[in-house]
């Protein structure tokens, strides 16, 4: 008679885990959905702090910032609508959504609200200042955490990834092109444009490559490389026909969460 050897087995609830990785598996799921949606909370929360500080918002911040002062909407609410209307533009160009898209459209503006609702205004560069750079480096850590989880890309980065596949220009066209217009606009809508968004732009890149390293996730393929910003959020670089990305990008694939 042959015998015939089973892995053991353990059922936990109506979870059935095998030793043989059943257990690790879920672990590591479970990891990178509280990345996901701690980076996304973390994310809105340094928005909001950008509004606070007063000294000038992110690209896509300006643009939702001039909206709302002439739709009678909060920022937050402004936020998920644009992230709805161009996760909308993303069927012309056969992206596919992810489950940290969707999260995303919805997540960052809520959190982006209830940080507004019990964070005052700050006046005076000796709180400005400080609150500038706790929010921008925040949102560093909060780009490493989200892209690190690997869920799909915001709506903007999925947007600037298909125009980059239908066009076949450069990434760094195709996003320098989009926030120009971005944050003109919102400038000329009364977008704050400021210190704080140059600061923004000179530093998110380098914190979120150094927060993708400390926020990876073992056993998935490495975070890609983000090149600095020029003031949108760092995102990852097209491998899962979105963003966090599955394959390190080269300067000129870099790609910036939203």
């Amino acid at each position: 008679m042959v015998a015939v050897h089973c892995p053991a087995t353990e059922w936990h609830g109506s979870v059935h885990y095998h030793h043989t990785g059943g257990l690790t598996l879920s672990t590591h799921l479970t990891r990178r959905v509280v990345q996901l949606y701690v980076g996304l909370a973390l994310y809105g929360v340094s928005s909001g702090l950008l509004v606070r500080a007063g000294l000038g918002l992110e690209p896509w911040g300006v643009l939702h910032q001039g909206l709302a002062k002439h739709t009678g909407l909060s920022i937050g609410v402004v936020s998920i609508v644009v992230g709805a209307a161009v996760l909308l533009l993303w069927i012309p160009l056969r992206q596919r959504p992810g489950l940290g898209t969707v999260s995303n459209v919805f997540a960052i503006g809520v959190f982006m609200d209830a940080t507004l609702a019990v964070v005052p205004d700050v006046h005076g560069l000796l709180g400005q200042v400080p609150l500038t750079a706790a929010a921008i480096l925040c949102n560093g850590a909060a780009t490493g955490l989200y892209i690190s989880a690997r869920f799909g890309p915001g709506p903007r980065d999925g947007l600037m990834t298909g125009l980059h596949r239908a066009t076949g220009r450069s990434i760094r066209l195709v996003r320098t092109s989009l926030e120009v217009v971005v944050v003109a606009t919102g400038f000329l809508l009364g977008g704050s444009l400021g210190i704080g968004t140059v600061l923004y732009a000179l530093a998110i890149g380098p914190l979120a490559q150094f927060f993708l390293r400390i926020f990876a996730i073992p056993g998935t393929a490495p975070a890609p490389e983000t090149a600095p910003a020029r003031g949108t959020d760092p995102a990852p670089a097209p491998a899962s026909t979105g963003n966090p990305a599955v394959a390190p990008a080269s300067p000129e694939r870099a790609i910036l969460p939203r």
